[in-house]
């Protein structure tokens, strides 16, 4: 399997910003043959994004966030055929800050999985739990009900089609890092859960505070398949070398 950097710009990087932010990347990072790059900006930077990148297969742009409904009177909302239309390939769905932050409920993110895939988008599931919950001994709880949630009823081929990113909520701009073997340890929960629904092929990443100086030590971990980086990808330069973890 082809590892997977993907990169959460958030409420980051303007169109005309993205377009240099791309000019540069491309000048840095010829590609590789054992792993693909996917970028997550803004809604309004994603069509200027996947401009830049177009015929770089190595390359994808994806959609920070879908409403599950196609079209309709959601003021201020995307749909699925819309960022599709924009060039994205994959969508992030409850993402910890559209949990915590907006309030997105378990309900809703089954719902943008659904609408993802009948789009032919790539779902990427993000799940994890908050400090007071791992604290409280509830980690593997929390992130077993947020799959079922999100992908129960899903058979063992549309799983294949969906990538879970693993971002524990107490390790995300914290200071507080999970270590390679907190994040192995989910990983092989989470795989456990997949397996039990014939889905072992399916990815899975790791998401929280990742940066250069932790890179290599977690992608060690054989169960990682990637990793998802919010403020280490915003810099061009820094991001084409982090994409570079590993290589031979």
């Amino acid at each position: 399997m082809r590892r997977i950097f993907a990169a959460n710009w958030k409420m980051h990087v303007a169109p005309d910003e993205a377009r240099a932010y791309v000019r540069t990347f491309l000048d840095r990072y010829a590609g590789m043959p054992d792993r693909t790059v996917w970028f997550f900006p803004p809604a309004l930077s994603l069509e200027a994004t996947a401009q830049g990148i177009a015929g770089r297969h190595d390359l994808l742009v994806g959609a920070q966030d879908i409403y599950w409904e196609p079209k309709g009177a959601f003021t201020g909302a995307v749909s699925a055929p819309l960022v599709k239309a924009a060039g994205a390939s994959a969508v992030l769905v409850g993402h910890s800050a559209r949990r915590h932050v907006f309030g997105e409920s378990d309900e809703a993110t089954g719902r943008k999985v659904r609408a993802a895939l009948a789009e032919a988008l790539t779902p990427v599931l993000c799940v994890g739990e908050k400090l007071d919950e791992r604290e409280a001994g509830q980690a593997f709880a929390v992130v077993t009900r947020q799959l079922g949630a999100a992908l129960d009823g899903l058979d063992a081929t549309t799983l294949g089609k969906v990538v879970i990113a693993y971002e524990p909520v107490w390790a995300i701009g914290t200071g507080r890092n999970a270590t390679p073997g907190d994040a192995a340890e989910m990983h092989r929960h989470i795989r456990a859960w997949l397996t039990s629904h014939d889905a072992s092929h399916t990815a899975v990443l790791y998401g929280g505070s990742v940066n250069k100086g932790n890179a290599a030590d977690l992608l060690k971990e054989r169960e990682l398949d990637g990793v998802l980086v919010g403020g280490a990808s915003l810099d061009p330069e820094g991001w084409a070398a982090l994409v570079r973890t590993g290589a031979a």
